[in-house]
């Protein structure tokens, strides 16, 4: 199956990331949100992240405008009904997810894929809420979509060969490095990531060493990029507890139990970047 014609829900930082990637790769992109107004905000972004490419001279004006006019932006999901794939990317609930699954594959053409871009839910709860489970996949970006090279492919254990053929070549038309994985909580990079991430922060309720830190140490001795708070910050801390209340109600392990300091700085509504404080803090400018 060729994958022309992209279907995009969901109005956040993922929606607008994958609707550039795409476009920017040849694809016709239909992108949904809600309301309008949010539909022409993602636009917007999206002409603000080109111009700042044309600016550093990484695309030329023409480009820009060749991938701009890919684009279109709609308040209907009927809009989405003659597309090849449509990729969800919507607040990770799973009952919200289950809702829109249902509502496109009503919409949606008898032979288009229906893929989640969630990062931590079962891909198979939502392949039910559809008549077409053979044809629903995972099509996991990473944050941000466009600098990030890997896509976890994630095969329920109802979908065909033929999807997960089609959802690899469309990450690899993109110009990513697809990986195939079983339908788990987390799949890879969560599953191992999130520990990690749990343990620095019971690192520091216990004392070992400040945030900071950890951070200095984690970046010097293991060449990471950032340190564990700042990603978490970067992630978001809600985020980042309701993934792992995701892995531990799969796999029970204590590794995946969200220690206090985390649900603490939640309930005060300290989710990290997006809020202006977290571990750290942000201006909100």
């Amino acid at each position: 199956m060729s994958i022309k014609r992209v279907g995009i829900v969901g109005s956040g930082i993922m929606g607008s990331g994958i609707a550039e990637v795409a476009a920017a790769n040849g694809h016709e992109v239909v992108l949904r949100s809600r309301s309008q107004t949010s539909a022409d905000a993602m636009v917007a972004g999206l002409e603000k992240s080109l111009n700042r490419q044309v600016e550093k001279e990484k695309r030329t004006a023409a480009e820009r405008d060749e991938i701009l006019g890919r684009v279109s932006v709609t308040s209907e999901l009927g809009a989405l009904s003659d597309c090849d794939l449509v990729i969800e990317s919507v607040v990770e609930d799973l009952t919200i997810k289950k809702h829109l699954f249902s509502e496109l594959d009503r919409i949606c053409a008898e032979s288009t894929i229906i893929a989640t871009n969630t990062s931590t839910l079962a891909v198979v709860d939502l392949a039910m809420e559809t008549g077409r489970p053979d044809r629903v996949c995972g099509v996991h970006f990473f944050n941000p979509a466009p600098a990030m090279s890997l896509v976890e492919v994630v095969r329920p254990i109802t979908a065909s060969d033929e999807t997960i053929a089609a959802a690899l070549a469309f990450a690899e038309a993109c110009g990513k490095d697809p990986v195939e994985v079983r339908d788990q909580a987390g799949f890879i990079v969560n599953a191992l990531l999130f520990p990690y991430l749990n343990n620095a922060v019971r690192m520091l309720e216990q004392g070992v060493a400040t945030k900071e830190g950890i951070d200095t140490a984690m970046k010097g001795g293991c060449g990471f990029p950032m340190g564990p708070f700042a990603l978490l910050d970067l992630v978001g801390l809600d985020t980042s507890v309701a993934i792992l209340d995701a892995l531990y109600e799969e796999f029970k392990d204590p590794n995946y139990a969200a220690v206090p300091t985390l649900r603490r700085l939640v309930a005060a509504e300290r989710y990290g970047r997006k809020s202006g404080q977290g571990f750290y803090e942000y201006s909100r400018k």
